[in-house]
């Protein structure tokens, strides 16, 4: 799909959350729900199946959505899915991310963490972020096995990497 696409979809999208005033929440949520549509083989290959009905396929995205995210998060997901556009669900999430964070005058800082943060630590990264960066952060937790500890911090083009793998090899390098 075209970037063109890609933004007027994250444009809709972003304006009925708006209109809803559920803005933060669905923001939110849409960002879980572009990561775990990007970790999940099976998922993947379920929404994006042609040869399953569109309306099955939407059963599919309501279900694994229902009673854990809100009925317009909901509602636009299966809206992409309707589309047929789910296979750029994270490109237009991103997109609608962005233009959520730039109403907000912030910049988004995506954290990668072995653990789920609590919310003073998610208050302290954000501000230790925003005094780095020296602008203010919608910071978005993404919790990754994959990081055996410490955190991975993107805000823009800037890469904090303070994982325990990191500092391994940093150290290995020395000795």
């Amino acid at each position: 799909m075209s970037s063109v696409k890609v933004e007027a979809y994250a444009r809709a999208l972003f304006e009925i959350a708006q209109a809803e005033g559920t803005l933060d929440r669905v923001e939110d949520e849409l960002f879980r729900v572009a990561r775990a549509f990007e970790s999940n083989e099976q998922l993947r290959a379920t929404l994006t199946d042609n040869t399953i009905p569109t309306e099955r396929r939407q059963l599919v995205a309501e279900q694994l959505l229902g009673g854990k995210a809100s009925d317009t998060t909901t509602q636009l997901v299966s809206l992409v899915v309707n589309s047929g556009q789910v296979r750029e669900l994270p490109a237009i999430i991103d997109s609608l991310v962005k233009r959520a964070s730039s109403e907000k005058k912030q910049e988004v800082a995506e954290i990668r963490s072995a653990v789920a943060l609590s919310a003073d630590q998610e208050t302290r990264l954000a501000a230790a972020l925003a005094k780095v960066t020296g602008k203010p952060v919608n910071l978005k937790v993404v919790v990754d096995p994959s990081v055996l500890g410490g955190l991975v911090a993107v805000v823009g083009d800037e890469v904090i990497d303070d994982t325990v793998r990191t500092r391994l090899d940093q150290l290995k390098t020395r000795i």
